[in-house]
């Protein structure tokens, strides 16, 4: 421990993506050069227990670390299937463990910032300060911001719709030249849906290495041995039966329109999925943290209610709507997506889901997929 008080002006609850680069964020601004940052996690993660993905257009603040791009993305479905060029954006994978370490190296050498293996048994809030309980000692802060996740809180109410962006994914090497490294698969619903909204994502780190992932949209979670066969299945439909399996990732992500802002108080503030900072409609979370921390460093020099940080937006009824036909017509998904990828512009796609469209680029999504149970949803939640 670099300083040996209890009290700090931030504290952060948690040091995965969100918390570490809101501390990565604070310790490179000369603004907060005099305030006292405490992270508390149970340790330091420092492996790639994370493959973050996202689209981007030209050169980003991330590019040295990224571990392959993709000029090109691959849809598939029994109704429509196609190769997408989709300059000038690129679509870029990260591996955990880089991103940690480089963020890790700026904060350690700050010396207004103290980590603190520790984990967090609860917390308090007072009128002006919050005490975080830990099983060393309490600490006090100014603020917290804590990504530590509540399940509960969007499980235990039944005003908004809960699906589960689930996975299994295989790094797989073959002995020859296998993929299509210039390109990565998005989503391929040739596979049976069995009711669900069940797809394969590919992504091919070069000819003979690709992570392969069985990924669903659905309320409900399968046995581990499920989603195996299913790639094994597909790679075998695939004619890819030389390989070799170097690692495995599972993940489960929260696809819920909750409105996270009401867990928020003037001194504590919910951040990456905890805080809703997961896009609802598609499970993507890297791009969207990057921007909210980006906005909550600005925000920290003008206002100290953090339940002013939150904005509401046109984007969150969008999702809203379509996480209601996504719950109630689960096996429709394909046909959904199908329709969007079919008739809207890439570029139009991605603006739209990166929440930077404007009213007449959003009617061009909404007029691109079939309308029939949106509007049913639409009038529902209207009604």
């Amino acid at each position: 421990m670099k300083d040996k008080s209890l009290k700090y002006d931030y504290i952060i609850a948690g040091a995965g993506a969100s918390g570490l680069l809101l501390a990565y964020r604070l310790s490179q601004d000369p603004f907060f050069s005099s305030k006292s940052i405490l992270i508390v996690d149970k340790e330091k993660k420092k492996d790639n227990d994370r493959t973050w993905c996202y689209w981007e257009s030209g050169v980003g603040p991330w590019d040295a670390l990224l571990t392959k791009t993709w000029h090109s993305v691959y849809f598939g479905s029994a109704t429509f299937s196609k190769t997408i060029a989709i300059a000038p954006y690129r679509y870029k994978m990260i591996r955990s463990a880089a991103f940690y370490e480089l963020l890790w190296k700026e904060v350690d050498l700050n010396p207004q910032i103290t980590f603190v293996a520790a984990e967090v048994e609860k917390v308090l809030e007072g009128d002006n300060q919050v005490q975080v309980m830990t099983p060393i000692t309490t600490f006090y802060g100014a603020k917290l911001f804590t990504s530590i996740p509540n399940p509960e809180t969007y499980k235990s109410q039944t005003k908004f719709p809960l699906i589960h962006q689930h996975f299994v994914g295989w790094f797989i090497e073959t002995t020859s030249d296998t993929f299509d490294d210039s390109k990565a698969t998005m989503m391929d619903f040739a596979i049976p849906q069995k009711g669900n909204t069940r797809f394969m994502y590919v992504l091919p780190l070069s000819k003979r290495k690709a992570l392969i992932e069985y990924t669903l949209f659905s309320k409900s979670l399968l046995a581990y041995s499920d989603y195996e066969k299913a790639i094994a299945g597909y790679l075998t439909a695939n004619n890819i039966t030389d390989y070799t399996i170097v690692e495995k990732e599972q993940g489960n992500i929260p696809m819920t329109s909750f409105d996270f802002n009401t867990l928020n108080s003037k001194h504590i503030l919910h951040i990456g999925t905890a805080g809703g900072w997961t896009k609802a409609s598609t499970g993507y979370t890297f791009q969207n943290t990057v921007k909210k921390t980006k906005a909550l460093q600005a925000f920290l020099k003008q206002d100290h209610d953090l339940r002013r940080f939150h904005k509401a937006s046109k984007f969150r009824f969008y999702d809203l709507i379509f996480l209601d036909v996504l719950a109630n017509h689960n096996g429709e998904g394909a046909a959904l997506f199908s329709a969007m990828f079919k008739k809207a512009h890439i570029k139009t796609i991605f603006k739209f889901l990166d929440e930077e469209s404007s009213y007449l680029e959003d009617l061009k999504i909404i007029l691109s997929v079939p309308p029939k149970r949106f509007i049913q949803a639409f009038f529902k939640r209207l009604f």
